[in-house]
């Protein structure tokens, strides 16, 4: 990791970067999110990105993007490093991004890409990719249980064994960006104050999602 490390040092971060809306993907400092571009302007974008910092701002639009109308963007997105790279037969690229540190937008740039571009401001979280003392804080047990009942009520399997031995705020980190939450709760889990604060929004989404299934089924019957 240490090439990736060396991004987060003071003044290595860059003050322009491509942006990548997806509504509903989630990108968070330390996971990994893998991607299938197949659009050419987000091709040109990987083009462009491995002949200079590699990095990546993923970013949630605020409504659907159609062609020829640029949908309004959250405010806040997070950067990643291009770290794993394959082109298909076909011509698409899977890529790896590894999540880096947050960013506030500051502006839209008018630019010549087909892609967008912002200029961004890393102050509110330059805390990112430093230890997070509020880990420790975590209720696990509450986790566990969380997951354990959210995973059930989607149908979803895990191996638990793995669950066990993984630190806390690594199943938050994995949970939050894989589960199939609303792209406001994505959004809610992004901008989250530090990992305790991501772990209680965390279960109370799945929590919450348990209580309206149950109640959903019972509508039913």
């Amino acid at each position: 990791m240490e090439n990736t490390a060396r991004y987060l040092r003071q003044g290595t971060m860059p003050d322009v970067i491509p942006v990548f809306p997806l509504a509903g993907a989630l990108l968070l400092p330390g996971g990994q999110l893998p991607l299938n571009i197949f659009e050419p302007r987000y091709l040109r974008m990987i083009d462009d990105v491995l002949g200079s910092t590699r990095m990546i701002g993923m970013i949630q639009p605020r409504e659907a993007e159609s062609e020829g109308h640029k949908s309004a963007l959250y405010g806040v997105g997070c950067a990643g490093r291009l770290t794993g790279f394959a082109e298909s037969d076909d011509g698409r690229y899977l890529i790896t991004l590894t999540g880096l540190r947050r960013f506030q937008i500051i502006e839209e740039l008018g630019v010549d890409t087909p892609y967008r571009q912002v200029s961004v401001g890393w102050e509110k979280f330059s805390s990112d990719g430093l230890p997070d003392a509020s880990s420790e804080m975590i209720d696990r047990e509450r986790l566990l249980n969380a997951m354990e009942l959210y995973l059930d009520a989607e149908g979803l399997k895990t191996d638990w064994e793995a669950v066990e031995d993984a630190p806390s705020e690594s199943l938050v980190v994995s949970l939050a960006m894989g589960c199939p939450f609303e792209p406001n709760e994505k959004q809610a889990l992004l901008e989250a104050e530090n990992n305790l604060v991501r772990a209680d929004c965390l279960m109370t989404l799945m929590e919450m999602s348990c209580v309206d299934d149950g109640a959903n089924d019972s509508m039913m019957q």
